[in-house]
Protein backbone atom coordinates (compact mmCIF):
# COMPACT_ATOMS: atom_id res chain seq x y z
CA UNK A 1 0.00 0.00 0.00
CA UNK A 2 1.38 3.46 -0.92
CA UNK A 3 2.02 5.69 2.05
CA UNK A 4 0.09 8.89 2.72
CA UNK A 5 3.18 10.93 1.83
CA UNK A 6 3.39 9.27 -1.58
CA UNK A 7 -0.28 9.94 -2.29
CA UNK A 8 0.13 13.53 -1.18
CA UNK A 9 3.18 14.02 -3.45
CA UNK A 10 1.31 12.63 -6.45
CA UNK A 11 -1.70 14.85 -5.72
CA UNK A 12 0.55 17.88 -5.29
CA UNK A 13 2.28 17.20 -8.62
CA UNK A 14 -1.10 16.96 -10.35
CA UNK A 15 -2.22 20.24 -8.83
CA UNK A 16 1.02 21.96 -9.84
CA UNK A 17 0.74 20.60 -13.39
CA UNK A 18 -2.87 21.77 -13.64
CA UNK A 19 -2.04 25.21 -12.25
CA UNK A 20 1.18 25.85 -14.19
CA UNK A 21 0.46 24.12 -17.52
CA UNK A 22 -3.22 23.40 -18.04
CA UNK A 23 -4.56 26.68 -16.67
CA UNK A 24 -2.29 28.61 -19.06
CA UNK A 25 -3.98 27.03 -22.10
CA UNK A 26 -7.23 28.30 -23.54
CA UNK A 27 -8.68 24.86 -24.26
CA UNK A 28 -11.88 26.15 -25.80
CA UNK A 29 -10.00 28.44 -28.17
CA UNK A 30 -7.58 25.70 -29.27
CA UNK A 31 -10.45 23.24 -29.77
CA UNK A 32 -12.39 25.77 -31.86
CA UNK A 33 -9.29 26.54 -33.94
CA UNK A 34 -8.64 22.87 -34.66
CA UNK A 35 -12.28 22.27 -35.57
CA UNK A 36 -12.24 25.26 -37.91
CA UNK A 37 -9.05 24.21 -39.71
CA UNK A 38 -9.78 20.50 -40.02
CA UNK A 39 -12.90 20.83 -42.15
CA UNK A 40 -13.40 20.57 -45.91
CA UNK A 41 -12.72 23.54 -48.15
CA UNK A 42 -11.78 24.19 -51.80
CA UNK A 43 -8.36 25.34 -50.61
CA UNK A 44 -7.81 22.01 -48.83
CA UNK A 45 -8.72 20.07 -51.99
CA UNK A 46 -6.54 22.19 -54.27
CA UNK A 47 -3.49 22.15 -52.01
CA UNK A 48 -3.82 18.38 -51.51
CA UNK A 49 -3.85 17.81 -55.27
CA UNK A 50 -0.87 20.08 -55.86
CA UNK A 51 1.12 18.49 -53.05
CA UNK A 52 0.31 15.00 -54.36
CA UNK A 53 1.34 15.96 -57.90
CA UNK A 54 4.69 17.36 -56.82
CA UNK A 55 5.31 14.39 -54.52
CA UNK A 56 4.68 11.77 -57.22
CA UNK A 57 6.94 13.61 -59.67
CA UNK A 58 9.67 13.60 -57.03
CA UNK A 59 9.12 9.87 -56.54
CA UNK A 60 9.30 9.15 -60.29
CA UNK A 61 12.46 11.26 -60.61
CA UNK A 62 13.86 9.73 -57.40
CA UNK A 63 14.51 13.25 -56.11
CA UNK A 64 14.29 13.60 -52.31
CA UNK A 65 14.44 17.40 -52.63
CA UNK A 66 11.30 17.49 -54.79
CA UNK A 67 9.48 15.07 -52.47
CA UNK A 68 10.32 17.22 -49.45
CA UNK A 69 9.31 20.36 -51.35
CA UNK A 70 5.86 18.90 -51.92
CA UNK A 71 5.36 18.75 -48.18
CA UNK A 72 5.53 22.53 -47.83
CA UNK A 73 2.03 22.87 -49.26
CA UNK A 74 0.40 19.73 -47.90
CA UNK A 75 -2.65 20.37 -45.64
CA UNK A 76 -2.95 16.81 -44.29
CA UNK A 77 -1.95 17.82 -40.76
CA UNK A 78 -5.23 19.58 -39.97
CA UNK A 79 -7.78 16.74 -40.33
CA UNK A 80 -5.47 14.24 -38.61
CA UNK A 81 -4.93 16.48 -35.59
CA UNK A 82 -8.65 17.24 -35.61
CA UNK A 83 -9.35 13.50 -35.48
CA UNK A 84 -6.82 12.96 -32.67
CA UNK A 85 -8.10 15.84 -30.54
CA UNK A 86 -11.72 14.80 -31.07
CA UNK A 87 -10.85 11.34 -29.76
CA UNK A 88 -9.34 12.96 -26.67
CA UNK A 89 -12.51 15.00 -26.13
CA UNK A 90 -14.84 12.06 -26.98
CA UNK A 91 -16.47 14.17 -29.69
CA UNK A 92 -17.88 11.59 -32.10
CA UNK A 93 -19.32 14.15 -34.51
CA UNK A 94 -16.01 15.99 -34.94
CA UNK A 95 -14.06 12.72 -35.20
CA UNK A 96 -16.32 11.51 -37.99
CA UNK A 97 -16.09 14.85 -39.82
CA UNK A 98 -12.27 14.94 -39.65
CA UNK A 99 -11.99 11.32 -40.74
CA UNK A 100 -14.23 11.93 -43.75
CA UNK A 101 -12.18 15.00 -44.74
CA UNK A 102 -8.94 12.99 -44.49
CA UNK A 103 -10.41 10.03 -46.42
CA UNK A 104 -11.69 12.23 -49.26
CA UNK A 105 -8.40 14.12 -49.43
CA UNK A 106 -6.44 10.86 -49.49
CA UNK A 107 -8.66 9.46 -52.25
CA UNK A 108 -8.14 12.62 -54.31
CA UNK A 109 -4.38 12.40 -53.82
CA UNK A 110 -4.28 8.73 -54.87
CA UNK A 111 -6.46 9.31 -57.94
CA UNK A 112 -4.46 12.36 -59.02
CA UNK A 113 -1.09 10.65 -58.60
CA UNK A 114 -2.37 7.64 -60.56
CA UNK A 115 -3.37 9.94 -63.43
CA UNK A 116 0.04 11.63 -63.36
CA UNK A 117 1.79 8.25 -63.53
CA UNK A 118 -0.43 7.09 -66.41
CA UNK A 119 0.40 10.26 -68.34
CA UNK A 120 4.11 10.06 -67.53
CA UNK A 121 6.65 8.10 -69.60
CA UNK A 122 8.44 7.24 -66.34
CA UNK A 123 6.91 4.15 -64.81
CA UNK A 124 9.95 2.41 -63.31
CA UNK A 125 10.16 1.64 -59.59
CA UNK A 126 12.72 4.10 -58.19
CA UNK A 127 14.62 3.94 -54.87
CA UNK A 128 12.37 6.71 -53.50
CA UNK A 129 9.32 4.56 -54.31
CA UNK A 130 10.83 1.42 -52.83
CA UNK A 131 11.64 3.32 -49.63
CA UNK A 132 7.89 3.78 -49.03
CA UNK A 133 6.74 0.20 -49.57
CA UNK A 134 7.60 -1.35 -46.22
CA UNK A 135 6.88 0.14 -42.78
CA UNK A 136 9.76 -0.05 -40.34
CA UNK A 137 10.58 1.26 -36.89
CA UNK A 138 12.09 4.47 -38.22
CA UNK A 139 8.90 5.28 -40.16
CA UNK A 140 6.93 4.86 -36.95
CA UNK A 141 9.36 7.12 -35.10
CA UNK A 142 9.05 9.83 -37.78
CA UNK A 143 5.26 9.69 -37.52
CA UNK A 144 5.34 9.66 -33.71
CA UNK A 145 7.72 12.61 -33.36
CA UNK A 146 5.83 14.56 -36.02
CA UNK A 147 2.53 14.02 -34.20
CA UNK A 148 3.94 15.04 -30.85
CA UNK A 149 5.54 18.15 -32.34
CA UNK A 150 2.39 19.05 -34.26
CA UNK A 151 0.13 18.64 -31.26
CA UNK A 152 2.45 20.66 -29.04
CA UNK A 153 2.71 23.45 -31.62
CA UNK A 154 -1.07 23.66 -32.05
CA UNK A 155 -1.67 23.69 -28.29
CA UNK A 156 0.98 26.34 -27.70
CA UNK A 157 -0.05 28.31 -30.77
CA UNK A 158 2.99 28.34 -33.05
CA UNK A 159 5.11 26.46 -35.56
CA UNK A 160 2.22 24.80 -37.32
CA UNK A 161 3.72 25.04 -40.81
CA UNK A 162 6.99 23.35 -39.89
CA UNK A 163 5.39 20.44 -38.06
CA UNK A 164 2.81 20.18 -40.82
CA UNK A 165 5.68 19.45 -43.19
CA UNK A 166 6.90 16.74 -40.83
CA UNK A 167 3.47 15.10 -40.66
CA UNK A 168 2.98 15.35 -44.42
CA UNK A 169 6.37 13.71 -44.91
CA UNK A 170 5.02 10.63 -43.15
CA UNK A 171 1.79 10.55 -45.20
CA UNK A 172 1.91 12.21 -48.63
CA UNK A 173 4.78 10.15 -50.16
CA UNK A 174 3.07 6.84 -49.24
CA UNK A 175 -0.13 8.14 -50.85
CA UNK A 176 1.86 8.98 -53.97
CA UNK A 177 3.30 5.46 -54.04
CA UNK A 178 -0.21 4.01 -53.62
CA UNK A 179 -1.22 5.98 -56.72
CA UNK A 180 1.85 4.71 -58.57
CA UNK A 181 1.02 1.12 -57.63
CA UNK A 182 -2.58 1.61 -58.75
CA UNK A 183 -1.56 3.11 -62.11
CA UNK A 184 0.99 0.39 -62.88
CA UNK A 185 -1.05 -2.32 -61.13
CA UNK A 186 1.96 -3.24 -59.04
CA UNK A 187 0.18 -4.96 -56.17
CA UNK A 188 3.22 -5.40 -53.87
CA UNK A 189 4.11 -1.71 -54.16
CA UNK A 190 0.49 -0.64 -53.68
CA UNK A 191 -0.04 -2.88 -50.66
CA UNK A 192 3.24 -1.92 -48.99
CA UNK A 193 2.67 1.81 -49.40
CA UNK A 194 -0.92 1.52 -48.18
CA UNK A 195 0.29 -0.37 -45.10
CA UNK A 196 2.83 2.40 -44.44
CA UNK A 197 0.15 5.09 -44.81
CA UNK A 198 -2.26 3.34 -42.44
CA UNK A 199 0.50 2.68 -39.89
CA UNK A 200 1.67 6.29 -39.94
CA UNK A 201 -1.86 7.68 -39.80
CA UNK A 202 -2.76 5.53 -36.79
CA UNK A 203 0.50 6.48 -35.05
CA UNK A 204 -0.08 10.19 -35.62
CA UNK A 205 -3.74 10.08 -34.57
CA UNK A 206 -3.10 8.15 -31.37
CA UNK A 207 -0.06 10.26 -30.47
CA UNK A 208 -2.13 13.43 -30.97
CA UNK A 209 -4.85 11.96 -28.74
CA UNK A 210 -2.38 11.18 -25.97
CA UNK A 211 -0.78 14.62 -26.17
CA UNK A 212 -4.22 16.29 -26.07
CA UNK A 213 -5.23 14.33 -23.00
CA UNK A 214 -1.92 15.16 -21.38
CA UNK A 215 -2.68 18.86 -21.74
CA UNK A 216 -6.18 18.58 -20.33
CA UNK A 217 -8.39 18.22 -23.43
CA UNK A 218 -11.27 16.04 -22.24
CA UNK A 219 -14.93 15.28 -22.80
CA UNK A 220 -15.97 18.35 -20.84
CA UNK A 221 -15.09 20.44 -23.91
CA UNK A 222 -17.48 18.55 -26.15
CA UNK A 223 -21.12 19.54 -26.58
CA UNK A 224 -22.04 16.28 -28.35
CA UNK A 225 -21.15 13.79 -25.65
CA UNK A 226 -23.41 10.78 -24.99
CA UNK A 227 -22.72 7.41 -23.41
CA UNK A 228 -23.26 5.60 -26.70
CA UNK A 229 -20.84 7.92 -28.48
CA UNK A 230 -18.30 7.42 -25.69
CA UNK A 231 -18.52 3.67 -26.13
CA UNK A 232 -18.17 3.96 -29.89
CA UNK A 233 -15.14 6.22 -29.59
CA UNK A 234 -13.48 3.80 -27.19
CA UNK A 235 -14.07 1.03 -29.73
CA UNK A 236 -12.57 3.26 -32.45
CA UNK A 237 -9.53 3.89 -30.27
CA UNK A 238 -9.08 0.15 -29.66
CA UNK A 239 -9.66 -0.59 -33.35
CA UNK A 240 -6.98 1.89 -34.37
CA UNK A 241 -4.58 0.28 -31.95
CA UNK A 242 -4.93 -3.14 -33.62
CA UNK A 243 -3.12 -2.37 -36.93
CA UNK A 244 -0.47 -0.45 -35.02
CA UNK A 245 0.08 -3.45 -32.74
CA UNK A 246 0.26 -5.80 -35.74
CA UNK A 247 2.77 -3.54 -37.45
CA UNK A 248 4.89 -3.23 -34.31
CA UNK A 249 4.82 -7.01 -33.90
CA UNK A 250 6.01 -7.55 -37.46
CA UNK A 251 8.70 -4.90 -37.10
CA UNK A 252 9.89 -6.55 -33.90
CA UNK A 253 10.08 -9.97 -35.59
CA UNK A 254 12.01 -8.55 -38.52
CA UNK A 255 14.41 -6.68 -36.24
CA UNK A 256 14.99 -9.91 -34.30
CA UNK A 257 15.73 -11.77 -37.54
CA UNK A 258 18.21 -9.11 -38.66
CA UNK A 259 19.98 -9.30 -35.29
CA UNK A 260 20.08 -13.10 -35.53
CA UNK A 261 21.61 -12.96 -39.00
CA UNK A 262 24.21 -10.38 -37.94
CA UNK A 263 25.13 -12.40 -34.84
CA UNK A 264 25.37 -15.54 -36.98
CA UNK A 265 27.78 -13.90 -39.45
CA UNK A 266 29.95 -12.53 -36.64
CA UNK A 267 30.04 -15.97 -35.02
CA UNK A 268 30.90 -17.74 -38.28
CA UNK A 269 33.66 -15.33 -39.30
CA UNK A 270 35.03 -14.65 -35.82
CA UNK A 271 35.04 -11.75 -33.38
CA UNK A 272 37.66 -9.88 -35.42
CA UNK A 273 35.39 -9.78 -38.49
CA UNK A 274 33.16 -6.87 -39.39
CA UNK A 275 29.73 -6.97 -41.06
CA UNK A 276 29.77 -3.75 -43.07
CA UNK A 277 26.48 -4.23 -44.95
CA UNK A 278 23.43 -6.35 -44.27
CA UNK A 279 20.19 -6.27 -46.25
CA UNK A 280 17.28 -8.66 -45.64
CA UNK A 281 14.37 -8.83 -48.09
CA UNK A 282 11.45 -10.17 -46.06
CA UNK A 283 9.11 -10.11 -49.09
CA UNK A 284 11.26 -12.56 -51.06
CA UNK A 285 10.43 -16.27 -51.08
CA UNK A 286 12.65 -17.68 -49.70
CA UNK A 287 14.05 -14.99 -47.41
CA UNK A 288 16.78 -13.11 -49.33
CA UNK A 289 19.87 -12.02 -47.38
CA UNK A 290 22.76 -10.04 -48.81
CA UNK A 291 25.80 -8.98 -46.79
CA UNK A 292 29.38 -7.77 -47.03
CA UNK A 293 31.81 -9.17 -44.43
CA UNK A 294 35.44 -8.21 -43.81
CA UNK A 295 37.13 -11.21 -42.19
CA UNK A 296 40.50 -12.96 -41.81
CA UNK A 297 41.42 -15.18 -44.73
CA UNK A 298 41.47 -18.21 -42.45
CA UNK A 299 37.73 -17.72 -41.75
CA UNK A 300 36.68 -17.97 -45.39
CA UNK A 301 33.54 -20.06 -45.92
CA UNK A 302 31.28 -21.01 -48.83
CA UNK A 303 27.83 -19.50 -49.32
CA UNK A 304 26.29 -22.99 -49.48
CA UNK A 305 27.65 -23.97 -46.06
CA UNK A 306 26.68 -20.61 -44.57
CA UNK A 307 23.19 -20.88 -46.04
CA UNK A 308 22.62 -24.43 -44.74
CA UNK A 309 23.79 -23.46 -41.24
CA UNK A 310 21.71 -20.28 -41.19
CA UNK A 311 18.60 -22.16 -42.35
CA UNK A 312 18.92 -24.51 -39.38
CA UNK A 313 19.29 -21.57 -37.01
CA UNK A 314 16.35 -19.57 -38.40
CA UNK A 315 14.17 -22.59 -39.12
CA UNK A 316 13.23 -21.35 -42.58
CA UNK A 317 14.70 -21.47 -46.11
CA UNK A 318 16.91 -18.56 -47.12
CA UNK A 319 18.74 -17.30 -50.19
CA UNK A 320 22.11 -16.04 -48.94
CA UNK A 321 24.76 -14.01 -50.71
CA UNK A 322 27.83 -12.96 -48.72
CA UNK A 323 30.58 -10.86 -50.28
CA UNK A 324 33.65 -11.89 -48.31
CA UNK A 325 36.49 -9.37 -48.17
CA UNK A 326 39.36 -11.51 -46.85
CA UNK A 327 42.53 -10.04 -45.36
CA UNK A 328 45.70 -11.53 -43.92
CA UNK A 329 45.74 -10.70 -40.21
CA UNK A 330 49.23 -12.16 -39.78
CA UNK A 331 50.93 -9.82 -42.24
CA UNK A 332 53.69 -7.76 -40.69
CA UNK A 333 53.65 -5.08 -43.30
CA UNK A 334 50.82 -2.64 -42.64
CA UNK A 335 51.10 -1.12 -46.11
CA UNK A 336 50.82 -4.55 -47.70
CA UNK A 337 47.79 -5.24 -45.56
CA UNK A 338 46.12 -2.03 -46.66
CA UNK A 339 46.93 -2.73 -50.29
CA UNK A 340 45.49 -6.20 -49.94
CA UNK A 341 42.30 -4.83 -48.40
CA UNK A 342 42.00 -2.23 -51.14
CA UNK A 343 42.40 -4.90 -53.81
CA UNK A 344 39.70 -7.14 -52.41
CA UNK A 345 37.40 -4.14 -51.91
CA UNK A 346 37.95 -3.07 -55.51
CA UNK A 347 37.31 -6.64 -56.66
CA UNK A 348 34.07 -6.77 -54.67
CA UNK A 349 32.97 -3.42 -56.07
CA UNK A 350 33.82 -4.53 -59.61
CA UNK A 351 31.89 -7.79 -59.13
CA UNK A 352 28.86 -5.90 -57.84
CA UNK A 353 29.02 -3.38 -60.68
CA UNK A 354 29.26 -6.26 -63.16
CA UNK A 355 26.21 -7.89 -61.58
CA UNK A 356 24.32 -4.59 -61.68
CA UNK A 357 25.23 -4.20 -65.37
CA UNK A 358 23.93 -7.69 -66.09
CA UNK A 359 20.77 -7.00 -64.10
CA UNK A 360 20.05 -3.85 -66.09
CA UNK A 361 20.70 -5.59 -69.44
CA UNK A 362 18.48 -8.57 -68.63
CA UNK A 363 15.73 -6.36 -67.18
CA UNK A 364 15.75 -4.23 -70.34
CA UNK A 365 15.55 -7.31 -72.57
CA UNK A 366 12.77 -8.92 -70.53
CA UNK A 367 10.79 -5.68 -70.14
CA UNK A 368 10.66 -5.88 -66.34
CA UNK A 369 12.03 -3.84 -63.38
CA UNK A 370 15.63 -4.73 -62.38
CA UNK A 371 14.54 -5.98 -58.94
CA UNK A 372 12.69 -8.87 -60.62
CA UNK A 373 15.89 -10.27 -62.15
CA UNK A 374 17.39 -13.14 -60.16
CA UNK A 375 21.20 -12.93 -60.27
CA UNK A 376 23.56 -15.65 -59.05
CA UNK A 377 26.93 -13.89 -58.88
CA UNK A 378 28.79 -17.01 -57.77
CA UNK A 379 27.69 -19.01 -60.84
CA UNK A 380 27.41 -15.95 -63.09
CA UNK A 381 23.82 -16.56 -64.15
CA UNK A 382 20.81 -14.26 -64.48
CA UNK A 383 17.19 -15.36 -64.83
CA UNK A 384 14.08 -13.28 -65.54
CA UNK A 385 10.44 -13.98 -66.33
CA UNK A 386 9.68 -11.73 -69.27
CA UNK A 387 6.76 -9.37 -69.38
CA UNK A 388 4.01 -9.96 -71.93
CA UNK A 389 4.98 -7.87 -74.95
CA UNK A 390 2.24 -7.06 -77.50
CA UNK A 391 2.68 -9.13 -80.66
CA UNK A 392 5.72 -11.03 -79.34
CA UNK A 393 6.06 -14.76 -80.12
CA UNK A 394 8.55 -17.32 -78.85
CA UNK A 395 11.10 -16.33 -81.50
CA UNK A 396 10.94 -12.77 -80.21
CA UNK A 397 11.73 -13.78 -76.63
CA UNK A 398 14.45 -16.16 -77.82
CA UNK A 399 16.04 -13.33 -79.78
CA UNK A 400 15.86 -11.08 -76.71
CA UNK A 401 17.67 -13.75 -74.68
CA UNK A 402 20.41 -14.07 -77.32
CA UNK A 403 20.78 -10.30 -77.49
CA UNK A 404 21.08 -9.99 -73.73
CA UNK A 405 23.62 -12.83 -73.63
CA UNK A 406 25.73 -11.09 -76.24
CA UNK A 407 25.90 -7.90 -74.16
CA UNK A 408 26.99 -9.69 -70.94
CA UNK A 409 29.82 -11.94 -72.04
CA UNK A 410 30.73 -14.63 -69.53
CA UNK A 411 27.24 -14.78 -67.99
CA UNK A 412 24.47 -17.30 -68.59
CA UNK A 413 21.23 -15.47 -69.31
CA UNK A 414 17.84 -17.18 -69.09
CA UNK A 415 14.68 -15.35 -70.12
CA UNK A 416 11.47 -17.26 -69.43
CA UNK A 417 8.75 -16.32 -71.95
CA UNK A 418 5.10 -15.98 -70.92
CA UNK A 419 2.99 -19.08 -71.51
CA UNK A 420 1.54 -19.09 -75.02
CA UNK A 421 0.62 -21.60 -77.76
CA UNK A 422 3.56 -23.29 -79.45
CA UNK A 423 4.12 -22.40 -83.12
CA UNK A 424 2.49 -24.64 -85.72
CA UNK A 425 4.84 -26.93 -87.68
CA UNK A 426 3.96 -26.92 -91.38
CA UNK A 427 4.88 -29.56 -93.97
CA UNK A 428 4.59 -29.36 -97.72
CA UNK A 429 1.78 -31.43 -99.16
CA UNK A 430 2.79 -35.10 -99.02
CA UNK A 431 6.28 -34.35 -97.67
CA UNK A 432 7.94 -35.55 -94.47
CA UNK A 433 10.96 -33.22 -94.77
CA UNK A 434 11.44 -30.24 -92.50
CA UNK A 435 12.00 -26.93 -94.22
CA UNK A 436 13.67 -23.93 -92.54
CA UNK A 437 10.41 -22.51 -91.20
CA UNK A 438 9.43 -25.86 -89.65
CA UNK A 439 12.89 -26.27 -88.11
CA UNK A 440 12.72 -22.78 -86.65
CA UNK A 441 9.31 -23.53 -85.11
CA UNK A 442 10.61 -26.76 -83.54
CA UNK A 443 13.76 -25.10 -82.17
CA UNK A 444 11.70 -22.28 -80.65
CA UNK A 445 9.28 -24.81 -79.11
CA UNK A 446 12.13 -26.86 -77.61
CA UNK A 447 13.70 -23.67 -76.21
CA UNK A 448 10.39 -22.66 -74.61
CA UNK A 449 9.88 -26.13 -73.13
CA UNK A 450 13.28 -25.88 -71.42
CA UNK A 451 12.47 -22.42 -70.05
CA UNK A 452 9.09 -23.66 -68.77
CA UNK A 453 10.73 -26.70 -67.11
CA UNK A 454 8.60 -29.07 -69.18
CA UNK A 455 9.59 -32.76 -68.99
CA UNK A 456 9.26 -33.09 -72.74
CA UNK A 457 7.37 -32.19 -75.91
CA UNK A 458 4.42 -34.17 -77.21
CA UNK A 459 4.96 -35.02 -80.91
CA UNK A 460 1.88 -35.93 -82.98
CA UNK A 461 2.42 -39.01 -85.19
CA UNK A 462 5.41 -40.26 -83.21
CA UNK A 463 5.14 -44.05 -83.18
CA UNK A 464 4.60 -45.67 -79.79
CA UNK A 465 6.52 -48.90 -80.59
CA UNK A 466 9.02 -50.25 -83.12
CA UNK A 467 6.72 -52.98 -84.38
CA UNK A 468 6.49 -51.60 -87.93
CA UNK A 469 9.43 -51.60 -90.33
CA UNK A 470 10.53 -48.20 -91.57
CA UNK A 471 9.00 -48.64 -94.98
CA UNK A 472 5.49 -49.30 -93.63
CA UNK A 473 5.24 -46.11 -91.55
CA UNK A 474 2.49 -43.69 -92.43
CA UNK A 475 3.21 -40.15 -93.53
CA UNK A 476 2.12 -38.84 -90.11
CA UNK A 477 4.51 -41.24 -88.38
CA UNK A 478 7.42 -40.29 -90.65
CA UNK A 479 6.77 -36.64 -89.90
CA UNK A 480 6.62 -37.40 -86.19
CA UNK A 481 10.00 -39.14 -86.34
CA UNK A 482 11.57 -36.20 -88.18
CA UNK A 483 10.24 -33.79 -85.54
CA UNK A 484 11.35 -36.08 -82.70
CA UNK A 485 14.92 -36.26 -84.02
CA UNK A 486 15.22 -32.47 -84.08
CA UNK A 487 13.55 -32.09 -80.66
CA UNK A 488 15.98 -34.63 -79.20
CA UNK A 489 18.87 -32.76 -80.77
CA UNK A 490 17.78 -29.63 -78.85
CA UNK A 491 18.13 -31.44 -75.53
CA UNK A 492 14.38 -32.04 -75.00
CA UNK A 493 12.73 -35.44 -74.70
CA UNK A 494 10.19 -36.12 -77.48
CA UNK A 495 7.10 -37.99 -76.35
CA UNK A 496 4.17 -39.56 -78.09
CA UNK A 497 1.37 -37.00 -78.02
CA UNK A 498 -1.06 -39.46 -76.40
CA UNK A 499 1.45 -40.22 -73.62
CA UNK A 500 2.95 -36.77 -73.17
CA UNK A 501 1.51 -36.30 -69.65
CA UNK A 502 2.29 -32.79 -68.40
CA UNK A 503 4.52 -31.92 -71.38
CA UNK A 504 3.54 -29.37 -74.01
CA UNK A 505 2.14 -30.67 -77.29
CA UNK A 506 3.32 -29.60 -80.72
CA UNK A 507 0.82 -28.88 -83.50
CA UNK A 508 1.39 -30.22 -87.01
CA UNK A 509 -0.48 -29.19 -90.15
CA UNK A 510 -1.15 -32.39 -92.14
CA UNK A 511 -1.41 -32.52 -95.89
CA UNK A 512 -4.91 -32.59 -97.35
CA UNK A 513 -4.33 -36.04 -98.85
CA UNK A 514 -1.96 -38.83 -97.84
CA UNK A 515 -0.61 -41.66 -99.99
Amino acid sequence: MPSMNTRWNVLELRQRWRHVIMDSIDHQKVASQIAGESGWSPRYAFMTLMSAGIAVLGLLLSSPAVVIGAMLISPLMNPILGFGFSLAMFDFVEARRSLIVLAVGSALAIAFTALVVLASPLKEVTPEILARTRPNLFDLMVALFAALAGSFAVIKGGGGTIVGVAIATALMPPLGVVGFGLATWNVPVLGGALALFVTNFVTIALAATIMARFYGFGHSLSSHQTRIQTGLLILVFVGLSIPLGVSLSRIAREALTVNQVRAFLVHQFGATSRVTQLAVDFDAKPLAIRSVVIAPRSKSDSDDHLRATLEKQLGRPVRLQVDQILIDRDANNLDAQRAQLQQVQEAAIAARQDADRVTQAVALAAGIPPERVVVDRENKSATAVAATLPGADLDTYRSLERRASATVEGWRVTIVPPFQPLPVIRFSNGSDSLDDAARQAIVASAWAAQRWNSPGLGVPGMRLADGNPEGRLSLAQRRGLAIADLVRGQGVEPRAARASGQSFRLSVVQAPTEP
